[in-house]
């Protein structure tokens, strides 16, 4: 894990560099999927959109059906990878797709993934700054409140909700212009 955290690490320096440019989360998934092909192309494949179960997993009702990344060989499911680069405001709903994806990678590293990885890059600093709300959801995200347990969905007419089973610090790191948070669920 170390050594593809590493990977993504030197990925989002090319970013902030001006090396890479990503202007979406379809650039960000595509981008990144190509520099990891790259480091990677001997010992393992990088696939993208992948669905679930092309992998023979044993629990059927995934939170979501395809991995964004996925990084294995015939012999080991090394990570799964989540990505969100939400470019239309929407600060409550996306912050919750965030905890939804966490969700899902939760239930993938408890069948046979040795490693899930969630990324968040924004560039909306409403994800990550604003002191006059730290209530709810922006807690998690804004006031370093530890993100645990029954997350409920804030907007919207029907009440949806995620339990997640680990406990995350979102920690945002700058990239100039972009922010992002890395967790390994």
């Amino acid at each position: 894990m170390h050594r593809i955290k590493k990977i993504i690490e030197m990925f989002l320096n090319d970013v902030k560099d001006d090396k890479i440019d990503l202007y979406n989360e379809f650039s960000f998934q595509h981008e990144l999927g190509i520099y990891l092909r790259e480091a990677l192309h001997k010992t393992f494949k990088v696939e993208f959109e992948r669905n679930v179960q092309h992998f023979d997993l044993e629990k059927k009702d995934f939170t979501k059906k395809e991995i964004d990344i996925v990084i294995y060989n015939d012999k080991q499911y090394l990570c799964a990878v989540e990505l969100k680069f939400p470019r239309n405001g929407q600060y409550p709903e996306q912050m919750y797709n965030f905890c939804k994806d966490i969700k899902f990678l939760e239930e993938l590293k408890s069948e046979k993934f040795e490693n899930t990885l969630f990324i968040a890059l924004v560039e909306d600093d409403k994800f990550y700054l604003n002191a006059n709300d730290v209530t709810g959801i922006y807690a998690y995200f804004r006031a370093g409140k530890n993100l645990q347990g029954t997350i409920n969905k804030p907007t919207g007419e029907k009440p949806s909700s995620v339990h997640l089973n680990g406990s995350y610090d979102i920690n945002w790191k700058s990239l100039s212009a972009k922010h992002y948070c890395m967790l390994s669920c």
